[in-house]
């Protein structure tokens, strides 16, 4: 039985291609939002550093209705590193909304989403966003999306896709490229309608066994301070009431029964309570407190149990610890290995990509595993907003062992870059050990496109080196290809020499004035800093200890205080994500609520030079 009433579908694209913008038009013209001058742009980027990096991390449902369908909205992350959540949420959905921005082309995290959509199945429509960006290539685009479906094997069915054209800033949508771009010219209002047509028409309706007994896949997680934990997911057979019995079916097959205390189904943004869900519909299930990604809820005298979801092994790994710096507990709420360890497990609840190492009583450092160095930022910098206090040790990649031999992950690199830069990019990536697989020229306008497959290894670091090396004009994106023989590369050059501060007080411009001269300082002057602490790059490849506390002392000649005027340079911001890719292996990075400090593990230089020795 098909429920021609209802359509789920995912939004998926690589990251920044438009899709939460196209979702802001759909929920803005089926009036689900108000549309005022107080609604926020990109509605379902609810997170606050979703809004401040300009790109979703969780996925997230919605619904609307249009013309009496109920459609079902799953905003995916576009990015890679966020993988484990499309993978999961995929499986909420029926078809798939591929955006693909008329000026970039399908790009890797387009593939990733991509296949593992259509490895579910799913058919899929093509939407062509931003055709108004200058330097749009929609015909180039079209083609190179056809020939990524092809390459990823997709059936006959998934080659007939169906073409929207779009401009999600505009809230415009056309089937005809030509009217489109007229109604963008006129600046015609805000019409999505023809979207909405072809999901109806394109999109099936679920496929629904209404007479099968009840069982549902939990894909999500949320929770609520009156209903406790609820289970989110798509209902496959059968229907559920609420205060009904029903079975809990774990990932380890451990079962428990209890009454359904909360049902609900998503109107607009909102969950609102519901008697009754059938097969086909996307539901939220409280009523157990032990319910987790992959479980499976299903009727106690006809049990039904799903196949788990598969998630990809992750590829990068860290060091969590306690922060042990002579500052620690000054900044931070939380600071004690128990508070780190009950926020991991909470984590690993919902973030299915994650592994953590070493949750054992007694540890004080555990080792988290992650799809890569974005995905473990992100995790750090929600915990620093939490009010946590820790030190994270620089990422290294995941090692496999296959038929002997030991086994590295390597990944597709893509660069787009202007044509005088090619030869740093060129040479930068072919020491780090990366095989260039594509080279075009005269992609959007006097730029070079080159795809490559490196080692994980060398990506650490990279991207900042590129930026300093090509100005700030180098796009790089990156996508787990598979695990190939590890083989010798020059890392060498990930290698740097740090400045570092030999005493403990207060920075001041005197002092920095002197070690400035010697490389790229990262603090100012009235900072406090410790023996130990990184306070600047060194200008060549070997540590170098100086005193940043230093004060002009009082002579016989002339008194401390005048001097000819000390111009200090602006230092470089420490952020968190310049950190992770700057900390050397003798390193670590201090992360609380309200500083970011790069540190030695050993903080003693003495103790340093004696370890070195051994």
């Amino acid at each position: 039985m098909k429920r021609d009433n209802i359509r789920n579908i995912a939004i998926i694209a690589h990251v920044d291609h438009g899709k939460t913008t196209l979702v802001d038009a759909m929920l803005k013209q089926t009036h689900t939002v108000k549309d005022n001058p107080e609604t926020k742009d990109l509605i379902m980027d609810s997170m606050d550093l979703e809004r401040e990096r300009g790109i979703t991390i969780k996925a997230k449902n919605a619904s609307l209705i249009y013309k009496d369908v109920k459609i079902n909205i799953v905003d995916t992350p576009g990015h890679a590193d966020f993988g484990g959540e499309v993978e999961r949420t995929l499986r909420m959905a029926d078809g798939v909304l591929l955006l693909v921005d008329a000026k970039e082309g399908p790009m890797p995290q387009t593939k990733f989403v991509l296949k593992k959509a259509l490895e579910l199945g799913l058919k899929a429509i093509v939407v062509v966003n931003k055709v108004d960006k200058p330097d749009a290539q929609v015909d180039h685009t079209v083609n190179h999306t056809f020939d990524l479906f092809v390459k990823l094997n997709a059936n006959h069915l998934q080659l007939d896709f169906p073409i929207i054209y779009a401009s999600g800033v505009k809230g415009l949508a056309d089937t005809s490229l030509e009217t489109l771009l007229e109604k963008i010219k006129t600046d015609a209002d805000p019409d999505v309608s023809p979207l909405f047509e072809a999901i109806i028409k394109f999109i099936p309706a679920p496929e629904v066994q209404m007479e099968d007994s009840f069982a549902m896949q939990v894909l999500a997680l949320a929770y609520d301070n009156y209903k406790g934990r609820l289970g989110i997911g798509k209902v496959q057979s059968g229907s559920i009431k609420k205060a009904v019995n029903t079975l809990l079916v774990k990932m380890d097959g451990t079962k428990m029964t209890n009454k359904i205390s909360a049902l609900m189904m998503y109107e607009g943004l909102k969950q609102v309570d519901v008697e009754e869900a059938v097969a086909g519909d996307i539901v939220a299930v409280g009523g157990f407190d032990d319910i987790h990604i992959g479980d499976t809820l299903t009727d106690p005298l006809n049990p039904k149990v799903l196949p788990p979801v598969e998630i990809e092994p992750p590829t990068i790994k860290m060091t969590f610890g306690v922060n042990t710096s002579p500052f620690a507990g000054r900044e931070g709420k939380f600071v004690t290995s128990r508070q780190l360890r009950e926020r991991l497990i909470k984590e690993l609840e919902t973030n299915v990509a994650l592994k953590v190492e070493g949750l054992e009583q007694g540890s004080d450092s555990f080792l988290v595993s992650g799809r890569g160095e974005l995905h473990l930022a992100v995790l750090v910098e929600t915990m620093r907003r939490e009010g946590f206090e820790l030190q994270v040790s620089q990422p290294e990649v995941i090692y496999h062992e296959q038929d002997g031999k030991k086994m590295e992950p390597y990944e597709v690199v893509t660069i787009d870059v202007p044509t005088e830069h090619q030869g740093v990019v060129i040479e930068e990536l072919g020491k780090r050990g990366g095989q260039m697989q594509i080279l075009e020229s005269g992609h959007s306008g006097g730029d070079i496109h080159a795809e490559y497959l490196i080692p994980t290894r060398g990506l650490i670091g990279l991207k900042n080196l590129l930026l300093t090396r090509t100005r700030g004009t180098v796009i790089m994106n990156s996508l787990f290809d598979s695990y190939k023989a590890v083989h010798d590369i020059d890392i060498r050059s990930n290698e740097h020499g740090s400045l570092i501060s030999s005493e403990t007080g207060v920075s001041n411009a005197y002092g920095l004035n002197n070690a400035q001269e010697r490389g790229m300082m990262f603090i100012g002057s009235a900072v406090d800093v410790y023996e130990g602490m990184v306070v600047g790059k060194n200008g060549v490849d070997t540590d170098l200890e100086l005193n940043v506390c230093k004060t002009k002392k009082l002579t016989n000649i002339r008194s401390s205080g005048t001097d000819e005027a000390i111009i200090l340079t602006p230092p470089h911001p420490v952020e968190l994500d310049f950190a992770l890719e700057y900390v050397g292996g003798d390193e670590l990075v201090e992360v609380t609520p309200q500083s970011i400090r790069i540190r030695k593990k050993i903080l003693n230089g003495t103790e340093r030079k004696r370890s070195e020795r051994k």
